[in-house]
This record gives C-alpha cells, structure tokens and sequence, in this order.
C-alpha cells in the first residue's frame, strides 16, 4: 500500500506498529508527504520505507501533483492508497488508477462535520456523541462509501484538546483494523455504494 500524509503521521505509525507486530499483514511501499517538513516522513524513514516529499511548486496544479503521486505508487506497486492526515484533495489521476482502493480517515461521524476541522466543528457544535470515520476516498470531499465508524463520547466538561486526544485514540485503532479488513479482501463495494464487510 501506499500511505499519504500531511503532518505528524500518527496513523501512519499506527499502521507501521501493526505490521511490526505481526499482527497487520500488509507492506507500505511508498510514503508521500504533501510537506517536505512533515514529521511523518521520519517516521517513514526510521521504518525502512521509501518516502517522497512533494513541493509547494508541484501541488501549485493538484492534476499535476496526484499524477506525479499516481505514478511513483504505481510504479512503487501499491494496492491500496491510504490517506493518513492527508490535507488535499485527491483527484482522478489517482481515483481512476485505484477505484474504491483510495482510503481516507475522518475525524467525524460522517456525513456530519465534513471537511478540515471535524473536531474542532464537533465540539463548538456540542454534540455529546461524535467519532471517527473510514471511507473510500472519492470525487467529492467526505463522501466516499463508509467502511467504518467508531464513535466518541463527550464527555461534560471535556477540553478541545481532551477530545482530538480521544479521537485520535480511536483512530490509531480503527485504522489499522480496516486496513487489515482490506488487504483481507474482506471489504465489498455495493452496487448502490454502500460498503459490507465480509
């Protein structure tokens, strides 16, 4: 698989842990970092696994950006794309190449609290009840077919920070969770786009 990132790549060691541990049957073959400055990429490196870092110059035409993306996983021999903590949209350079293969992370029990700032949209909200989303990653932003949700309590008197820390709890454990269901062949795209798992 190939992993995508923005920042600090905290699933993407989620993922890396599993794998190590025996417990996640899979391959990272490539991670790119949409910021050459992302610690995710240390991560990357202090694993063995081949990293790129694209530039702001290159992500100036995203079409331009996810076809060079698209060519070096491709070439790289990933599988599956998985979106970690990546900020961008993916366009149809890498849709077209890897249909229902594009995974993404969400901060938010989708359809609600769409886009950059789930959390932070969830708790000004004062919903008492959010969580994580798994989804395919597909032409409109956040609203690929769902794989998974887990939801997250909030609780009285919770801080912002208390709540990104237990979301991002959930999410270091659902993601690797899917992911293994994937590399499984356990994941099933319907003809009305809903996803069952097998």
């Amino acid at each position: 698989m190939g992993v995508l990132i923005s920042g600090s790549g905290t699933n993407l060691q989620a993922i890396i842990d599993r794998i190590a541990d025996g417990s996640l049957n899979a391959e990272i073959v490539l991670v790119v970092s949409s910021r050459p400055s992302a610690a995710g990429l240390k991560r990357a490196a202090d694993a063995g696994i081949q990293t790129l870092a694209l530039s702001k110059d290159i992500y100036a035409d995203p079409w331009d950006a996810d076809e060079v993306i698209a060519t070096e996983l491709k070439r790289a021999g990933a599988e599956y794309i998985v979106m970690a903590g990546y900020m961008r949209k993916v366009h149809e350079p890498l849709l077209a190449l890897w249909p229902d293969r594009v995974v993404n992370i969400h901060p938010a029990l989708l359809p609600s609290f769409q886009g950059a700032h789930g959390i932070q949209d969830a708790y000004e909200r004062g919903v008492k009840v959010t969580g994580v989303t798994v989804h395919f990653a597909n032409a409109v932003y956040d609203q690929g077919p769902i794989i998974a949700q887990e939801s997250v309590r909030v609780e009285e008197g919770m801080t912002l920070d208390e709540l990104e820390a237990a979301i991002h709890a959930v999410e270091h454990q659902l993601y690797p969770h899917v992911v293994k269901l994937l590399v499984e062949g356990r994941v099933h795209v319907n003809d009305d786009r809903t996803v069952s798992i097998s």
